[in-house]
């Protein structure tokens, strides 16, 4: 129903294949929901395999029914729940023969053993394949790509894509092939700035959300607003870190070490309205990964109307613009630059703020959807359909 004569408006039956998925939180578990859900939404039938067992530990193949969402808990008894199962390409075979998707969407990190052997057996079931990557592949390109050149993946017929231009890039430089964009999508709505807010006084005012594990580099923004505080002097900046993780403690413990408790703190998990909340006590969002293929908290923070002060060869350089409605910088230092020139240039940051309230980002889930249709017409097109 997706081959090139054919409107992907007509509904289709999309299979989405994804290691993660909720009760697991994180940016490709949220995204995968979501697309899935908005799917359902515009008539078409959808399956999510994957590995994550369920909210109560459901696996073996149990079918949940998530909004319409048909989820197929193919996980294994693993340690720590971790979204791992060797075993089931035979199941995920077997459900392809007998749903007969129209697509096989594939959600891919650097590491996704259960959406590489998805995407291995789609293809060699002659389905149409998709594999969006949801992360940088910098550090990996060279070994990737002499692994694909010794291997079917160069010639096998799946449309490639990426969540961003910047991770596309990387995506390209492995496969020597055409990769198409599929960015994250939001409820813009959702994130509107509240304009009966008052605007903060006192100390610049920063926040941070992510998931506190090493890639996202929390630790390094400690150094990062110790330096500033340095730099500016007592109250002049506050950030509160709203998510939770493994490096926790370890940003705990540089907290006290840099004598910042009264400067940062570290509020843990919070709901959507929560996070919400907490926007409209913020100015400044700050963004320290430098591995970021897209930024779904960064893009609400910036729907929200806050500052981005983010790294430049991220994929949030697709919704942020330097200098106009947020600040775009190289290394760690030159984000403490940009800290400190918002405390003390209060006219910069005032004007960032009225364009990043002014002008609304295109990143909704209409966008999405048909980046998404047009990937499915390109995969049904490389398979022969």
């Amino acid at each position: 129903m997706i081959t090139a004569p054919r409107h992907y408006c007509d509904g289709v039956l999309i299979v989405h294949v994804s290691d993660c998925y909720p009760p697991r939180t994180g940016g490709i578990e949220t995204q995968v929901r979501d697309l899935a859900r908005a799917q359902v939404a515009q008539g078409h039938e959808v399956h999510v395999l994957t590995a994550t067992p369920g909210p109560a530990g459901e696996r073996g193949g149990l079918v949940q029914d998530d909004d319409g969402v048909r989820v197929h808990r193919l996980g294994a008894r693993i340690p720590f729940g971790l979204p791992v199962n060797p075993a089931a390409p035979p199941r995920v075979r077997a459900l392809l023969r007998e749903l007969r998707p129209d697509v096989v969407h594939v959600h891919a990190g650097v590491l996704s053993p259960f959406a590489f052997d998805g995407a291995r057996v789609a293809v060699d079931a002659g389905v149409p394949v998709v594999v969006t990557w949801h992360c940088m592949l910098d550090g990996t390109v060279p070994a990737l790509r002499a692994a694909v050149r010794r291997s079917r993946w160069a010639s096998a017929p799946m449309a490639l894509s990426a969540v961003s231009g910047a991770a596309a890039q990387r995506v390209g430089e492995v496969f020597d092939a055409p990769v198409g964009v599929v960015p994250n999508g939001m409820d813009l709505a959702r994130w509107a700035p509240d304009a009966t807010a008052p605007s903060p006084a006192g100390p610049l005012r920063c926040v941070a959300t992510m998931r506190l594990a090493p890639r996202k580099r929390g630790p390094a923004l400690i150094g990062v607003v110790a330096d500033a505080v340095a730099q500016l002097g007592p109250g002049s900046l506050t950030l509160d870190v709203i998510g939770d993780g493994p490096a926790r403690a370890s940003m705990e413990r540089r907290v006290a070490r840099a004598g910042l408790t009264d400067v940062v703190r570290l509020r843990g998990r919070l709901e959507r309205a929560g996070v919400r909340a907490a926007y409209t006590q913020a100015q400044v969002f700050v963004a320290p990964a430098v591995l970021e293929a897209f930024g779904i908290a960064a893009l609400e923070a910036r729907a929200a109307g806050l500052v981005v002060v983010a790294h430049r060869a991220t994929g949030i350089a697709e919704f942020v613009t330097d200098g106009v409605d947020g600040l775009l910088v190289d290394d760690d230092a030159a984000m403490v630059r940009a800290l400190v020139r918002l405390s003390r240039e209060p006219a910069l940051l005032a004007r960032l703020q009225a364009r990043a309230r002014a002008d609304r980002p295109t990143h909704d889930w209409a966008l999405t959807l048909e980046a998404a249709q047009r990937e499915y017409v390109r995969a049904a097109e490389l398979a022969g359909r």
